[in-house]
């Protein structure tokens, strides 16, 4: 499995004060940048950091989240990322 190169940053570089943010699956957020036109979907790594994997034009917003959905568990793991389930029942 080839780790997933992307730039680290913390949570609030990501959101930046955008006007529109939001977590749309657990482990992945997306936010506007509107200096460059466009939104950023990044995988959450802990509790203030994240891996910027992705920049699109909004038309092609959903058809990213669908790709990189199924991947965040994956990318996770190669960061060491310990999710941690004390919120769910066993």
């Amino acid at each position: 499995m080839n780790k997933l190169y992307g730039k680290i940053m913390t949570k609030d570089a990501f959101l930046n004060n955008a006007p529109y943010a939001k977590e749309p699956y657990e482990g992945i957020m997306v936010s506007l940048d509107t200096e460059n036109n466009q939104y950023k979907i990044a995988v959450q790594l802990s509790e203030n950091q994240v891996l910027l994997v992705d920049k699109v034009k909004d038309t092609e917003v959903q058809e990213r989240l669908i790709q990189w959905i199924p991947r965040v568990n994956e990318i996770q793991l190669q960061y060491g990322v310990d999710n941690d389930l004390e919120n769910y029942s066993r």
